[in-house]
């Protein structure tokens, strides 16, 4: 039973410290462009490569 005395602050402390970590993600804007993300996956930057002429 002594035990809970430092899991429950422990536990609060994490979960405050996620909290915090989430709202710090949410002011500098990382869920502002989330299709820009999923189109630059896609995206084909490099031109498709050109097949050298067949030798005869």
């Amino acid at each position: 039973m002594e035990i809970l005395v430092f899991l429950v602050p422990l536990a609060l402390m994490l979960g405050l410290a996620g909290l915090a970590a989430f709202l710090w993600s949410l002011r500098s804007g990382q869920y502002d462009d989330l299709d820009g993300a999923a189109w630059r996956a896609i995206a084909d930057d490099e031109p498709p490569p050109q097949d050298a002429p067949a030798k005869r």
